[in-house]
């Protein structure tokens, strides 16, 4: 029997209407949460993904302000810009689109984003309270739609085995933590892991984030487990995940597609973080 197709649809729509009311209830009280998402440059990718972020925190009656900054502005002016929306009252959420322009070093503006408006764990501070389980701070997003896919579909995670592949400060590691947290025993994988389908085939839980297309096939996988591919590779004008997914729907239980699976989800991360943000910062 195939896999059960995870989609992220019902997953957003569900959270779609959590936001909305959450919004309703904070206008009530005169606040109105605020998204800036400020970028250096037009890079087409970052452009279109803000202008998307922005075409769906409108519907969910979040605003959201789109700051183009030149792609040759200084890092002295976009520190200074940063440091102008840490400080806007208005602001509640602040994404700062990355690459950034190569006169602009991450790791200076990192440190300058105010925590409690860095929405998307940018800021050191709040992988810091990824790490140790404190729920005041901001995961990334990727790691955290999975969380929330894999609770909206009701996937045991107490006491499985779950194998993240990938160990980057922005899918691999959050996602091991975030996993943790849920009671799951958590092996972290790769590319220097000896026996690397033989560790995933132990996994119930099995999430993808190496950045190579199709590269998980189904010697990777126990039959029955559940498969969340994070994996994001363009070839030509289509999409890849890093898993083989039509083999591996044979053998999986259960498994996200790409495009259409944990991506979809993302957006709506980054909004109920800004919800999350306007309420701690109006107590």
């Amino acid at each position: 029997m195939p896999a059960k197709l995870l989609t992220g649809k019902e997953v957003a729509q569900k959270m779609d209407q959590d936001i909305q009311k959450e919004v309703q209830e904070l206008k009530a009280k005169g606040i109105n949460p605020t998204l800036k998402i400020v970028i250096a440059g037009d890079a087409p990718d970052s452009l279109a993904y803000a202008n998307s972020a922005k075409k769906i925190a409108e519907k969910n009656g979040i605003l959201c302000d789109i700051e183009q900054l030149p792609g040759s502005t200084s890092q002295d002016d976009f520190v200074k810009t940063l440091k102008q929306r840490n400080a806007d009252k208005g602001a509640n959420g602040i994404i700062v689109m990355r690459p950034l322009p190569k006169q602009i070093s991450e790791d200076v503006v990192k440190y300058v984003l105010a925590p409690e408006k860095d929405i998307d764990c940018f800021n050191p501070v709040n992988a810091g309270k990824v790490m140790a389980g404190d729920l005041t701070g901001f995961p990334p997003a990727t790691p955290q739609a999975v969380m929330e896919m894999l609770r909206f579909y009701e996937i045991p995670m107490q006491g499985r085995e779950a194998v993240v592949i990938g160990r980057s400060m922005v899918v691999g590691k959050p996602m091991s933590m975030l996993l943790l947290g849920e009671n799951a025993t958590v092996t972290v994988c790769h590319s220097k892991t000896k026996d690397l389908p033989g560790v995933c085939k132990r996994a119930d839980i099995v999430v993808a984030a190496i950045g190579k297309a199709k590269m998980i096939t189904t010697d990777y996988i126990k039959p029955g487990a559940t498969v969340m591919d994070v994996g994001i590779n363009v070839e030509g004008d289509k999409l890849f995940g890093d898993v083989d997914t039509e083999p591996a729907k044979e053998v999986a239980g259960a498994i996200t597609p790409v495009p259409g699976g944990v991506g979809t989800v993302t957006t709506r991360v980054l909004l109920k973080h800004v919800v999350k943000a306007a309420k701690l910062q109006n107590p």
